[in-house]
């Protein structure tokens, strides 16, 4: 792949993933920022899929690992989202080849809409509120369904991903935000690891590029998780929400324009 990207480009790409990392361990989105970044340094379009893709596995296994020490991570919910997060990427990717993913632009708009909706007007939780229990068996089978269903939705589209499960971790199992950007994380590391091999097979990976990114996402998700886990869902709630309008004015513009 004959892709020339200059050391200035690539110092501000690392710069750009190091952003991306830190939005992106919190809210989700960091795609918003690193793969603009790419397009404006001039990689094709599927080079820059691919290329960041490969740079965004390092930092959701970096916020993963944070999360995961602070405590956040269920294991046994994770070994379940896990590989149904796994699939869905794999089965979504399938399905581009079926339906163009722009059929989606309207739908994913009105859902980020009704997201930020969500989010303003939830309650935060109070001083002794406990989550309300679930059996175990019940909350595996929600989180596989929420892993499969937007793991397959990453691999198809991909927009408002992270996003989406925090709200589908936080809504349906009773998880602060929090506990869901971690929940979320698990999800996102499965999917962007069956991202990563489909654009390897198809050679439009650019690691020359992806490895320096990758260290610097790296550095950002896991202080982005930090940031979360200190933070807690105050934080979680605010980073979201702009999250959810930048990707509703950058879908909205999609949608207008054609």
């Amino acid at each position: 792949m004959d892709v020339d990207v200059s050391t200035l480009h690539l110092i501000l790409l690392c710069f750009a993933a190091l952003v991306a990392g830190l939005v992106d361990a919190i809210a989700g989105g960091g795609g918003l920022i690193s793969l603009p970044a790419l397009l404006a340094a001039g990689l094709p379009p599927h080079v820059a899929l691919g290329t960041n893709k490969g740079q965004s596995v390092f930092g959701s296994f970096a916020a993963l690992v944070r999360f995961s020490r602070a405590g956040l991570v269920d294991g046994t919910l994770a070994r379940t989202t896990f590989p149904f997060g796994l699939g869905g990427a794999f089965a979504g990717a399938a399905l581009v080849l079926l339906v163009k993913p722009e059929v989606l632009k309207p739908l994913v708009l009105v859902l980020l809409i009704a997201v930020a909706v969500f989010l303003a007007f939830r309650r935060g939780p109070r001083p002794g509120d406990k989550p309300e229990p679930r059996p175990p068996a019940r909350a595996r089978a929600i989180g596989a369904l929420i892993a499969l269903g937007i793991g397959t939705y990453d691999g198809f589209f991909g927009p408002g991903t992270g996003t989406f499960l925090i709200v589908a971790f936080s809504s349906l199992l009773g998880h602060g935000l929090a506990r869901a950007s971690a929940d979320a994380k698990v999800v996102n590391f499965a999917s962007n690891l069956a991202s990563v091999a489909l654009f390897t097979l198809k050679g439009v990976v650019l690691w020359k590029v992806a490895l320096p990114m990758a260290g610097a996402q790296f550095a950002g998700a896991y202080l982005g998780a930090h940031l979360a886990v200190k933070g807690g869902d105050r934080l979680v709630r605010k980073v979201v929400l702009g999250v959810v309008l930048a990707l509703v004015l950058k879908l909205g513009h999609d949608v207008v324009t054609g």
